[in-house]
């Protein structure tokens, strides 16, 4: 069996330093909001080129956040794609905003001229999403916003690490939003999430939202609700932060393999000019998807679909109009992920790569 993701191979390796980070919370007597998440917070920050970070606690919950910070809520309109995870829909419409989709382009992530055309007077936010750690198209999207006076929320749940014209997500739009969840790139042992931002002010709100909206314990300025990264999860992450770099880079190795292996009937991941991505997933295209998953699976080769239902035909919202999204839908019937994770063995690469070449 070859699995499409191994978490206790990675707790494996790491193991004496994350013990003696859970150790030392254990001992502090102190497990939410204290030093281990004020020190991550700090660590993460800077590592994405952002002056703040605000833990949260999860990645729903921090797109959630910085539309409210932003004054988004009822009557408002946020834009984003439909080739998401639902969360990413979830979170707008915690805030009473509508959520508005536009189709991705070629390189799966938001059409800038698709995003252009779905602002209307109620338009308030965009949300790009940065799928499978591919940064999205920052630079057409952050000039459209900037001209109509959008606010910019990167969702960087699955990008930890990837670069834009040598930049890394989270720092460049006006917020960015990461999921610690553990199956991401940088994973917690549980659920957790965090907020980036240059702007002191969205940053003051940030914190004031993530806890009742307290300036000071039991004194609340303003609605704010409970959502807050603990301790124990923070001084995971931080050990994990250390590593990142180097698993991101093993994760790129890995996909750059997998580009050279697979036949060309097999469409591979885009790698557009000054977008590094850090392949949270792999996820190649075939037309013939789901007998070539079951041929798959036959022998013994795990696979998924990220995501197999767009946002617009998901039986839960089937009461929105919408409208048609031909690239997001023609994309969902094709796209799979193969197994990737930075303690694979490479030469699982050439065993799928072989078992895909067998496929008739």
């Amino acid at each position: 069996m070859i699995p499409f993701l191994d978490l206790k191979a990675q707790y494996a390796a790491i193991q004496p330093e994350i013990d003696a980070a859970i150790r030392d919370v254990f001992a502090s007597g102190r497990y939410i909001l204290g030093t281990q998440v004020e020190a991550f917070e700090r660590e993460f920050a800077a590592y994405c080129g952002a002056k703040h970070g605000v833990g949260v606690g999860s990645g729903t919950e921090a797109i959630h956040i910085a539309l409210l910070a932003c004054g988004i809520g009822p009557g408002d309109e946020v834009i984003t794609v439909p080739n998401t995870a639902i969360a990413t829909i979830a979170a707008i419409e915690q805030t009473g905003a509508r959520p508005v989709l536009a189709d991705v382009d070629a390189t799966r992530s938001l059409d800038p001229m698709a995003f252009e055309a779905a602002i209307t007077a109620r338009t308030r936010a965009v949300v790009p999403v940065h799928l499978y750690g591919a940064p999205a198209d920052l630079d057409p999207i952050s000039a459209i916003a900037r001209r109509h006076n959008l606010r910019v929320i990167e969702d960087a749940a699955q990008a930890h690490g990837a670069t834009y014209n040598g930049r890394r997500v989270g720092g460049i739009g006006d917020l960015g939003c990461f999921s610690f969840y553990p199956t991401k790139n940088l994973g917690a042992y549980g659920d957790g999430g965090l907020i980036t931002t240059n702007d002191d002010a969205l940053a003051d709100r940030l914190r004031l939202l993530r806890q009742y909206g307290w300036r000071t314990r039991d004194h609340s300025v303003l609605r704010g609700l409970n959502s807050r990264l603990d301790e124990m999860q923070a001084a995971i992450l931080r050990v994990k932060l250390r590593h990142l770099d180097a698993w991101n880079a093993r994760r790129r190795a890995l996909a750059a393999a997998y580009d050279r292996a697979l036949p060309d009937t097999i469409v591979k991941p885009p790698r557009p000019a000054g977008r590094e991505a850090v392949y949270h997933l792999y996820v190649i295209e075939s037309p013939q998807r789901d007998a070539l998953r079951a041929h798959l699976k036959a022998r013994g080769i795990e696979t998924l679909i990220h995501y197999p239902i767009p946002a617009h035909q998901q039986e839960a919202y089937t009461d929105m109009d919408w409208g048609a999204f031909p690239v997001s839908e023609q994309l969902a019937g094709r796209i799979f992920s193969l197994p990737l994770y930075p303690e694979m063995d490479e030469a699982v690469i050439g065993q799928v790569a072989e078992a895909i070449r067998a496929f008739k």
